[in-house]
């Protein structure tokens, strides 16, 4: 038996690689957890296999999931990524695609564990201004993930506060960012966060304004913003007050005929997958577009598909089969993904609204229902749905068709016309990208310029392949 101690990534993949080429099968192999000590007639395997420069292929989807597994606090992690990677390498290529297999579905577990704690790192880290030796403004936040995801996180927090000097300390490894680059440093004790300020009476006067008594669910707030996470949000010491007084702020809102901006978060299933999204989506009514649609069009393809391509909603011929880019347009797309080398069943299909918003031709009597684009109120009620499928796909690509996605995504000021096939980092992926719809293509009238639009899709399909390095 070999003992195995490591604690990174980088660590786990270079002896992972020196007990493959030696030929070291997993039940030979025990990868000790971080904590534990070796004793004195356990052997380390470090010492007794030699280094080579023997070359061999690893899926570059193991890799990546790899490298979140990594982030998991269970001390098993190890053992079974290196028991995958075994079978992956001795005539099992195609493992990682029966999600059914007992290590595959662990794995596929673990992922999603990691990826909801990224998540929430985002969505509940605040920030405290302090003056440093220096005089400068820095800001410091403390956070207690539930894993070691802080390297996973940190290239978000350095787009979204690019221009300002911040640190995230965690109990497990730290991170600071200078504005030109994030450095990592040992973990600190809640201890060494600093104390309230002003800023944080000014979040409380905004969370107090923002907070929606009508949409109130205690046990879900309580799942989906957990009480360990508390006293490091100065938001929650207004919770028991508003929930106190959420009646009669209900009764004056219904008083004052106000209305409440419902999402589709309403409508979000207790156990989030793809088949209970699919299921959840036939009940949707966050918007009225679900009154004159035929049924709503949820995304399709791989639940671990590399690349995913967003439209803006179904049209005529996917609203009657429910299955999204079936039309015309899909036709095109089809084409247009063969020409690039890729085949549709790799991809995932999606759009940012599920239902059909349309309008009636003169006479209807046979004639193709005609599109008419979402409103900005339908497209935030029903972007829940999009922000959950691309959080459980975890794509390493995202293609935007079209200006409702792009601006989704990027922001309400993005052009397709002046940023078309710039790849971008976003919130769900470091390689995203805008080109044209199909249906704009098609609706072209001058045939020079719909061919070379047509081209232009080919070439961004192309580049923003994920086996492609961006040129």
């Amino acid at each position: 038996m070999r003992f195995v101690k490591v604690q990174t990534f980088d660590q786990w993949r270079t002896e992972a690689r020196r007990l493959l080429l030696s030929d070291v099968p997993p039940e030979q192999v025990a990868w000790m957890a971080d904590d534990e000590q070796l004793s004195l007639f356990d052997s380390h395997g470090d010492a007794e296999l030699p280094v080579t420069q023997a070359a061999f292929t690893v899926p570059k989807a193991f890799l990546e999931l790899a490298k979140i597994i990594a982030c998991h606090r269970i001390g098993t992690r190890w053992s079974l990524l290196y028991r995958t990677l075994w079978r992956l390498m001795h005539g099992e290529r195609h493992l990682l695609q029966i999600t059914t297999d007992q290590d595959v579905d662990a794995l596929m577990s673990m992922r999603k564990a990691v990826t909801r704690d990224v998540h929430k790192m985002k969505a509940f880290v605040r920030f405290r201004k302090v003056i440093d030796s220096d005089g400068r403004e820095v800001y410091v936040a403390w956070h207690r993930p539930d894993h070691r995801i802080v390297r996973l996180a940190a290239p978000f927090f350095s787009r979204r506060f690019s221009g300002m000097n911040w640190s995230i300390l965690t109990p497990d490894e730290s991170v600071t960012w200078d504005q030109t680059s994030l450095q990592y440093g040992p973990g600190v004790p809640v201890s060494d966060a600093p104390d309230d300020d002003a800023l944080e009476e000014l979040w409380k006067t905004y969370y107090a304004s923002i907070f929606n008594p009508a949409r109130v669910k205690v046990d879900t707030m309580k799942r989906e913003m957990p009480v360990r996470h508390w006293p490091t949000l100065p938001e929650t010491s207004l919770i028991a007050d508003l929930l106190h007084t959420a009646p009669e702020r209900v009764a004056a809102m219904v008083d004052q005929n106000e209305g409440f901006a419902e999402t589709a978060m309403h409508y979000m299933p207790e156990r989030i997958d793809l088949e209970s999204l699919r299921a959840a989506v036939v009940d949707c009514q966050a918007c009225d577009l679900h009154q004159h649609a035929t049924q709503p069009v949820f995304g399709e393809g791989p639940p671990d598909a590399r690349i995913v391509l967003v439209g803006e909603q179904p049209g005529d011929r996917e609203d009657l089969d429910g299955r999204p880019f079936v039309g015309p347009a899909g036709k095109l797309l089809d084409e247009a993904l063969s020409q690039a080398g890729i085949r549709r069943g790799d991809v995932y299909l999606t759009n940012v609204v599920k239902h059909f918003k349309f309008t009636e031709p003169p006479t209807s009597r046979g004639k193709r229902r005609l599109h008419q684009k979402p409103n900005a109120r339908e497209v935030f009620a029903c972007r829940p749905w999009l922000e959950a499928e691309l959080m459980l796909i975890q794509p390493i690509a995202i293609l935007c068709l079209g200006a409702t996605p792009s601006q989704a995504l990027f922001g309400r000021d993005f052009q397709v016309s002046k940023h078309r096939g710039e790849i971008r980092a976003t919130d769900w992926c470091d390689r995203t990208m805008a080109t044209w719809h199909p249906a704009a293509i098609l609706r072209m009238p001058d045939q020079h310029r719909r061919t070379e639009m047509q081209q232009q899709l080919v070439a961004d399909l192309t580049r923003i392949h994920p086996t492609r390095p961006p040129t």
